[in-house]
């Protein structure tokens, strides 16, 4: 009869551990590749499209997101288009004596070729530096114009931290509808495939990650 001690009891009791973290490992692997595979497609979190006060252009990814206003606003969404914009690299090329047209002055011009009235477009302040100003000064210019709602159009994979934000930084100051450019060519189920979806899954996780944690990480200065 094996003891307790004996190489007969003890090769059973191997054999079961063995089993037991094959069991582990496969199945933390399995989770693994899920999140993977999926993590561009959780990054997609667009909200259904509704009248809003304004159409709000997120600065970035020139000139898809404004295009994607444009084509909005045609359809009648809203009566208004804004336009964030960034004090650099502006400030900087000033003091070097370089004249520079920021974002907000090309994607007006994309927005007048695309048929939306020059008075209809309006350039938001203070300028920003990066989505959590952004939704900030969206807030609060639907705040000074009593408006219920506002559709900020960004890209597929930004849309999950922009929808995060808002109800971050501006929860009770009205409804954020986010969109994303439907000419965006991010391909949330084969990211890995190209630096460039590659690059924005890192980022954007990283960034939710961040927004979950209550923004302790800061924009360099």
């Amino acid at each position: 009869m094996a003891t307790p001690d004996t190489p007969a009891a003890i090769a059973p009791r191997r054999s079961r551990t063995l089993l037991v973290l094959c069991a582990v490992g496969g199945s933390g692997l399995l989770l693994a590749l899920m999140i993977f595979f999926g993590v561009g497609r959780w990054l997609v979190a667009e909200d259904p499209l509704g009248k809003a006060s304004a159409i709000v252009v997120l600065s970035g990814a020139m000139p898809m997101r404004a295009l994607e206003a444009a084509k909005l606003y045609r359809e009648g969404y809203a009566p208004e288009v804004w336009l964030t914009h960034s004090a650099e690299p502006a400030e900087t090329l000033q003091e070097m004596g370089i004249p520079f047209a920021g974002e907000d002055h090309y994607n007006t011009l994309v927005l007048i070729h695309e048929g939306v009235p020059a008075e209809a477009i309006h350039v938001l302040e203070p300028p920003i530096v990066n989505t959590a100003d952004e939704v900030k000064v969206a807030a609060s210019a639907l705040a000074r114009a009593k408006g219920e709602a506002v559709i900020l159009v960004t890209t597929k994979a930004h849309t999950r931290r922009v929808r995060l934000l808002w109800r971050r930084l501006a929860s009770g100051q009205g409804q954020a509808i986010v969109r994303a450019a439907s000419g965006d060519p991010f391909d949330p189920g084969h990211w890995w495939r190209n630096t460039r979806d590659a690059l924005d899954v890192v980022r954007e996780v990283l960034g939710v990650l961040n927004a979950w944690a209550g923004l302790p990480l800061h924009p360099a200065q």
